[in-house]
């Protein structure tokens, strides 16, 4: 948004998130309207009322950033003069213009996204930012010690995250005096319980559920460390340029999802696997069922 509002200033930008992030762009100061989708209730109703939104406002571009069948016929239907999107979308006959991706070629994810506003902006890469408002960082405020690390345990995908058992043993070989803040959704709580009762830190407080997007954002911006997986908390801690340490587990740092911080660390497995990566996204269970990825990770090298 940032290179959009640089290039057009009195231009309105609108951005389209599924629902449960839009907490990220709330008062965003360049970002005027932020449309949700809810695939969760009523999805194609949702989708016709949408896009029936998204006509009336007669955008001059649409530019798509996603892959799926779902937000090519949102573009298609757009009634824009100016649709981009990727070639691999499904429908992207329907667009404008159409730029190539590709993975494992030495692009990060944003520098292949802003492959789609080259010609209406320039070549120059510029890294994405989150804008916690004032509320956000009062809310904080109490957590805000000396001395303190988040750690973001969970993930969508099982093979993605960090093994339980790993946690613990970072945790204890946080120094005593450090604070830890276990950040996820409501959803992750249990699991940052399970972690609380077997480390033997006693500085750590469950967060999960109680602390939004932009909240978690304001609180890791000022973490000695940020500890996470290949997951959305990544982007949040480079998005607010904060120090952190990632695990790749059956991904690779090579598809370009590594974080943008000034200050990170990459921590994967040492040793080649025939087996290593299973996939883009990651999986429920590791395929080969021995997740060697995860398991045999070094949490000792970290210190």
């Amino acid at each position: 948004m940032e290179k959009l509002y640089a290039f057009f200033p009195d231009a309105q930008l609108d951005i389209l998130v599924r629902n449960g992030n839009e907490s990220l762009f709330k008062d965003h100061p360049f970002i005027k309207n932020c449309l949700v989708w809810n695939k969760s209730k009523a999805k194609y109703s949702s989708l016709i009322n949408l896009i029936g939104k998204i006509r009336k406002e007669k955008y001059d571009t649409v530019i798509n950033l996603h892959r799926f069948a779902s937000s090519g016929i949102i573009t298609a239907f757009s009634n824009s003069k100016l649709k981009i999107g990727f070639d691999k979308n499904p429908l992207s006959f329907f667009f404008t213009k159409k730029i190539k991706h590709q993975i494992g070629n030495g692009l990060h994810e944003v520098e292949r996204n802003q492959l789609l506003i080259k010609d209406i902006t320039d070549q120059n890469y510029a890294k994405p930012k989150l804008y916690p408002t004032q509320n956000n960082i009062d809310k904080v405020k109490s957590f805000l010690t000396d001395n303190f690390v988040c750690l973001a345990p969970s993930s969508v995908w099982f093979t993605k995250q960090l093994p339980i058992m790993k946690w613990i043993e970072l945790c204890d070989k946080i120094p005593a005096s450090t604070s830890i803040y276990l950040l996820g959704a409501k959803g992750d709580k249990e699991l940052c319980d399970t972690i609380i009762l077997s480390t033997q830190h006693k500085k750590t407080k469950n967060l999960c559920g109680e602390l939004n997007l932009l909240d978690s954002c304001a609180l890791m911006e000022k973490a000695m460390m940020n500890y996470v997986n290949d997951s959305a908390p990544l982007h949040l801690a480079s998005a607010m340029n904060a120090p952190v340490t990632s695990f790749f587990c059956s991904t690779i740092p090579e598809f370009g999802f590594t974080p943008l911080s000034n200050q990170f660390k990459i921590v994967e497995i040492n040793q080649k696997l025939n087996c290593r990566p299973c996939g883009l996204h990651g999986f429920k269970k590791c395929p080969e069922n021995h997740f060697k990825c995860g398991n045999e990770i070094s949490i000792i090298d970290l210190f």
